[in-house]
Formats: C-alpha cells, structure tokens, sequence
C-alpha cells in the first residue's frame, strides 16, 4: 500500500525545489499541514526567490490534499518568491481548480474593509435580483413561445397531465383554503368589530368583511397558499426529475421539457386558482356570517341586507381576475426552479425555499400594480 504524503526539500542558493511523494489525502493531512508549515518558517526567511513543486510523485489526491498543495503554493508566493508547479497529473488538475475556488488566498482576496461590506453586500443583491427578473422573464417568454407553437398543434398538449394537476392543484387544497379562510373571516369580522364598536358602527362590520374579502383578502390567501403548496411542489417534482436526470432522456427522446412539464402545470393553475379564490371569498364571508351571528347579535338575515348593499358590480369579479395572473406567476416561477435544479439533494431544497419566496414576492407585487391600475379607472 502507498505510504502518506511527504515533501522532500533541496536548497540551491536563492532556489528551493520541493518534491511531493506518497497519498495526499484527508487521513494524513496533519502531517503535511506541519510539514507544509515548518518549511514556511524554516525557507520564508532566507530570501527564497524561486520555488519549484515537483508533484510527479503524488500517486492520490482527495479535496484536503489539493488545497494544500494550494497552501504550500500561497506560503512561499507571500514572500514574493516565484513558485511553479510541475508535473501535476492531468487527471488531478480539475480538484485542484475547484479547490482554488475555496483557496484562503482566494477568501482574503474578496475581504473588503468593514465599511464597505455592507454596500458590497447591497450591490450583490441588487445584482442578483435584477439577473433573477431578467430569467423569469426570459422562461415567461419561453413558455409563451411554447404556447403558441402548441395552440397551433392542440393535439401536443397533455390533456391527462392537465386534469391530473388540477385535481392535485384544485381539489386537493379546498380543505386547508376552506379552513384558513373560514377562521381568517371570523378573525377579520371580530376584529373590525372591535373596533367599529366605539362608534356604535358594528353593523358595518359586514362591510368591511365583504368588500376586504372579495377585492383583496380572499385571492391573496389563496394565491399564498397555493404558492406554499403547489408552487413548491412543482420545484421539487422538475427538480427530482433533473436530478435523476429523466429531463435530460427527454430531450434525447426529442420532448421538450417546457410543452410536458410546464404548460399542464400552468394551464390548471391558470383553472383551479379562480375557482378556489371563488371558494376561499364564500368561506370568508361564511366565517363572517358565523361570529356576526354568534357574538355581535347580527342576524344572518341582516347579514345578507347589509351585504347585498355594501357590494358594487366589480366588487366580486375583481377578485376573480386578478387570480389567473396570480396562477400563471406561481406556476412560472415554480417550473423555472424546477428546471434550474442542479445534480444535488441540496439544491431541490434551495430552489424549493427560493420559489415559494419569489412566488409571494411576485403575487404582492402583482396584486399593487392592480390595486393602482383600479384606481386609475376608478373601479
């Protein structure tokens, strides 16, 4: 068996050659850490200009060994010395490039003074933000392209794929919308009744409850959940896929990934959201009629009045239009992440976090460029 990793130094005047032998591997890092160290202290201050690594006798190398090649490298290149590295097997060159990524030279050559860490800091985010708008709106025009190509060829789109998402998407999540709206109603109607009491105004609590729940809060809970639930799943199911790389067969089989994968999954949201923003704003408005009747001495028949007069013609649709928009954003943005997944377990959890993140950023931000497109025509 190969013996552990060792260095062999030879002095000719202001030169120093270094010989590396054995297997440089995580088992005897130590050793060489000492070794690597002691020969820093002991050559580093005798005015060494030339440095020469001979690593043709390293016979394995493993991550911890290549940086320390690194390491050896930066400790005499610190003192201005000129350090080469010769004969390092092609086959080991690829650990040591990824090694250097990582390299403590690398690491001090990105430290800025501590003032200006935070503005570095804002500069990258502002950077990465402004390159993840830029993909999404690429993928959305993707996807767009991919759509016409299929209105113009109906018999491509995976009808199957489609009802079966809209199960999945739509009448899998009437319970946990039902519930949360259903509790968000009572919440909102004894809230504003609280408060409304002081004026001797509770009755205009189901004006407040009617007009919050169909114009913003019904389509926003549900746009929220949907995101947290289908929108993640959708990440994780293209994500796995990329990992065990089924994406990369089907584009040798000839499919492309976007018209089997992500026109169903947009299609159903683009159907179920609407109708579950319809279920979400009746259960509201149920949860609502329940504790009016139950703890502000409203009747259900007053309720209904009172409701009835409280609701303009664009009060229940505005709700509604909204959430296909709503929809097509989760949808997008959760098959965009799905697809970027990389060959690791680590990255379908990351890109799972960072779409339901980006899907509720998206699905607000959405929700006040209508919010003042309504003002502006005064609905």
């Amino acid at each position: 068996m190969a013996e552990e990793g060792w260095i062999e130094a030879r002095r000719d005047g202001a030169a120093l050659a270094l010989t590396a032998h054995g297997r440089w591997l995580v088992s005897g890092a130590a050793a060489l850490d000492r070794r690597v160290a002691a020969l820093g202290r002991a050559e580093g201050s005798n005015a060494v200009r030339r440095v020469r690594i001979d690593c043709a006798g390293i016979e394995a190398l493993d991550t911890v060994g290549a940086w320390l090649v690194l390491l050896l490298m930066e400790t005499f290149g610190r003192n201005g010395a000129l350090v080469s590295l010769e004969n390092f097997a092609t086959r080991f060159e690829p650990l040591l490039a990824q090694a250097e990524k990582y390299s403590p030279q690398a690491a001090m050559g990105r430290r800025r003074p501590s003032l200006l860490e935070p503005l570095v800091q804002i500069g990258a985010e502002a950077v990465e933000f402004l390159t993840q708008a830029m993909g999404v709106l690429g993928f959305f025009g993707l996807v767009a392209i991919t759509w016409l190509g299929v209105l113009r060829h109906p018999g491509r789109f995976r009808w199957v794929a489609f009802v079966s998402h809209i199960e999945r998407t739509g009448t899998s999540a009437l319970p946990i919308v039902g519930l949360l709206s259903f509790l968000i109603g009572i919440v909102i109607a004894y809230q504003g009744a609280d408060q409304l009491r002081y004026y001797g105004a509770e009755l205009f609590t189901v004006n407040l409850l009617g007009i919050g729940f169909l114009r913003e809060l019904g389509v926003l809970l549900t746009a929220i959940i949907v995101a947290g639930r289908s929108g993640s799943a959708f990440t994780a199911e293209i994500g796995t896929m990329q990992v065990n790389e089924e994406i990369d067969a089907m584009r040798t089989l000839g499919l492309d990934p976007v018209e089997v994968l992500v026109l169903p999954r947009l299609a159903a949201l683009f159907v179920t959201l609407p109708l579950l923003t319809f279920y979400a704003n009746f259960m509201g408005l149920v949860g609502g009629a329940f504790i009016c009747g139950t703890a502000l001495g409203i009747p259900l028949p007053l309720y209904l009045q009172q409701l009835r007069g409280a609701l303009g013609m664009w009060s229940f649709w505005l709700g509604i239009l909204k959430s296909p928009f709503f929809g097509a954003c989760i949808a997008i943005v959760g098959c965009r992440n799905g697809l970027r997944v990389t060959r690791s377990a680590e990255s379908v959890g990351r890109l799972t976090t960072l779409a339901v993140v980006e899907s509720i950023f998206l699905v607000i931000i959405l929700d006040a460029a209508f919010s003042i497109l309504f003002a502006h025509f005064h609905i």
